[in-house]
């Protein structure tokens, strides 16, 4: 008989939880959200919850091996872009 693997549901967080999960503060996950440079997030009930695979997404599109290194995407930081700078959140 053979093992049947069952994928875990997806773990939210709420913003407390996924701001220390960042090393953020909850005011500046805050502010990402307002802007759109942040996470995505859902509201359930009137929650903002953030699911665990999308953090861990977004922190991953900032990664760079050196300072010269253009990186996989760019993590924009939280206050109000351009028109020029949401092209490049547009890999959401």
């Amino acid at each position: 008989m053979s093992a049947v693997m069952t994928e875990l549901p997806p773990r939210y967080l709420r913003t407390p939880e996924a701001a220390r999960f960042l090393g953020l503060s909850g005011r500046t996950l805050e502010k990402h959200r307002t802007y759109g440079t942040g996470p995505l997030y859902s509201k359930l009930g009137g929650r903002v919850v953030y699911r665990l695979d999308d953090l861990q997404a977004w922190a991953t599109r900032g990664a760079k091996a050196s300072t010269s290194d253009p990186g996989v995407g760019t993590v924009l930081p939280a206050r109000r872009q351009t028109p020029s700078a949401a092209v490049v959140r547009s890999d959401r």
